[in-house]
């Protein structure tokens, strides 16, 4: 079944308001198609391209994609600076198109490791959509769960030895507004592509009710098609959130 008549067999009514994608298998392309690891890396960008399209179509109001991990820094330098060349040139690149297609895009995680500059050339890139009210594009860069978890904590530590919180008070909901994910809804679906079958360290907090969806295609060939039967695959799932 093609693009087109998958995408109409969406019910629009039951469109999960977030999804998260754990963008894996670049690498593992460019190995079987006997090229260099950066070529893969460049491929995964044109994936990227046509999920935030499609997202766009489809109405989605929030994407997160899993961009570069804390644990990336342990790559050689050579396949790190391409990377974060790679992530910056396809945002300059891809901004104006993203503005005109109402798409507000913001990067979430540490600011430890990456240079001044580049966190500031990130901001000034990103302000441009800002204002916009269409598809919430997230991307997830130097971002480990942990990390987020213990940076939150130093921050609610802070801020009850300052009087700001009362200890007693604190709950998930506290918790979550410390998150580099405040004001961003906990995803409702979380795909993962490549075959691998765990989180890797992302959204560990948020996504504690989330669904999966996991795919042996590597993330370079997800296509539009199987991006709409995963979430058909979400519609039909019964979320009980614990309950009977």
């Amino acid at each position: 079944m093609n693009y087109k008549e998958l995408i109409k067999k969406i019910d629009k009514l039951k469109i999960p308001k977030h999804i998260a994608i754990i963008m894996d298998g670049n690498g593992r392309w460019a190995r079987i198609h006997k090229t260099k690891r950066l070529n893969g890396h460049k491929k995964g960008v044109e994936a990227v391209r046509r999920i935030v399209e499609t997202s766009t179509e489809i109405g989605l109001q929030y994407l997160t994609i899993y961009a570069f991990s804390t644990e990336n820094w342990r790559r050689s330098r050579t396949e790190v600076n391409y990377l974060l060349k790679l992530i910056m040139d396809s945002l300059i690149r891809e901004i104006e198109e993203l503005n005109s297609n109402n798409v507000n895009i913001r990067f979430i995680g540490s600011e430890k490791e990456l240079s001044q500059s580049y966190n500031k050339k990130v901001v000034e890139v990103c302000r441009k959509s800002w204002n916009n009210t269409g598809l919430h594009l997230n991307v997830a860069m130097n971002y480990g769960g942990r990390r987020e978890i213990i940076e939150a904590f130093q921050k609610i530590i802070s801020d009850v030895q300052a009087g700001k919180i009362n200890k007693s008070k604190i709950d998930d909901k506290i918790v979550s507004n410390y998150l580099y994910t405040t004001s961003i809804p906990d995803p409702d679906f979380v795909i993962r592509t490549s075959g691998e079958k765990r989180l890797s360290n992302f959204l560990i907090w948020q996504s504690a009710y989330s669904e999966f969806w996991f795919t042996d295609t590597l993330w370079p060939d997800f296509s539009r098609e199987e991006f709409i039967r995963a979430i058909l695959d979400f519609q039909n799932r019964e979320r009980r959130f614990g309950s009977r």
